[in-house]
C-alpha cells in the first residue's frame, strides 16, 4: 500500500474541502490514488446528504446574480436547516454558483424533472411521436424511442440535472449534495426566476423602405 503522507492528505483536502481525517481515510481506502479518493469522498458526501434529505429545510437565503452587461439577472432561493449555516461562506458560495448556473442555462425552467407539469411532458411526447424518423416503426419500438428522447429533453429543462459549469464531471444535484455533506444539513434549491432584459416587450418594427418613405413625407 502506498504511504499516505501528510502532503497527500493536504492536497486532497485543498481539492475537496473535506476534513483531514476524511481525506486520510479516503486515501487509505483507495490505496493512495488521489482521483479515486475524490470519487470516494464524493460518494460519501452524497450518502451523507441523502440521509439528511428528509429533514425540514426552512432556513436559507435568497441570492442573486447579474451577468456582465446587466442584460440577464437571476434570483434563487436555497434552503437549509439553520440560520447559522445559511450565513456561512460555504452556503453563500453555493447560492452564488447556483444563480450563475441558472444564468448560463437559458433552456432551464424548472428545479428538477419532478417539477415539470404533465402537460409539458405530454406536449413533448406529441412532438416526438410525430417525428418523421419514427414512421413505419412498430408501436412498441416507437414508445421506447420516444420515452428515451423525452427523458433527455426533460433533463435539459431541469436545473439539478445540468452539468455544473465549474466542474462538468458533476451535476448541480451532486454539487448541492456535496455541500450538504460538508455543512451537515439538508440543502434544497427551492425556486428561481430568470430575468432577460426586454423580454415580453413588443417592439414595433419598420422596414427600411417604409422608414425612408416616412422621413421624406415628414
Amino acid at each position: 500500500m502506498a504511504e499516505i503522507s501528510a502532503k497527500l492528505v493536504k492536497e486532497l483536502r485543498d481539492k475537496t474541502g473535506a476534513g483531514m481525517m476524511d481525506c486520510k481515510k479516503a486515501l487509505t481506502e483507495t490505496k493512495g490514488d488521489a482521483e479515486k479518493a475524490i470519487e470516494w469522498l464524493r460518494q460519501k458526501g452524497i450518502a451523507s446528504a441523502e440521509k439528511k434529505s428528509g429533514r425540514t429545510a426552512a432556513e436559507g437565503a435568497i441570492g442573486s446574480y447579474i451577468h456582465t452587461g446587466a442584460r440577464v439577472g437571476v434570483l434563487v432561493e436555497v434552503n437549509c436547516e439553520t440560520d447559522f449555516v445559511a450565513r456561512g461562506e460555504i452556503f453563500q458560495d453555493l447560492i452564488r454558483n447556483v444563480a450563475m448556473q441558472i444564468a448560463a442555462c437559458p433552456s432551464v425552467d424548472y428545479v428538477s424533472t419532478e417539477d415539470i407539469p404533465s402537460e409539458v411532458s405530454d406536449r413533448e411526447k406529441q412532438i416526438e411521436m410525430g417525428r418523421d424518423d419514427l414512421a413505419g416503426k412498430k408501436e412498441e419500438m416507437k414508445e421506447k424511442i420516444v420515452a428515451g428522447r423525452i427523458g433527455k429533453r426533460l433533463k435539459e429543462m431541469a436545473l439539478m440535472d445540468q452539468p455544473y459549469i465549474k466542474d462538468s464531471t458533476i451535476t448541480v444535484a451532486e454539487l448541492v449534495k456535496q455541500v450538504a455533506g460538508k455543512v451537515g444539513e439538508n440543502i434544497q434549491v427551492r425556486r428561481f426566476v430568470r430575468f432577460n432584459l426586454g423580454e415580453g416587450i413588443e417592439v414595433e418594427k419598420m422596414d427600411f423602405a417604409a422608414e425612408v418613405a416616412a422621413m421624406q413625407a415628414s
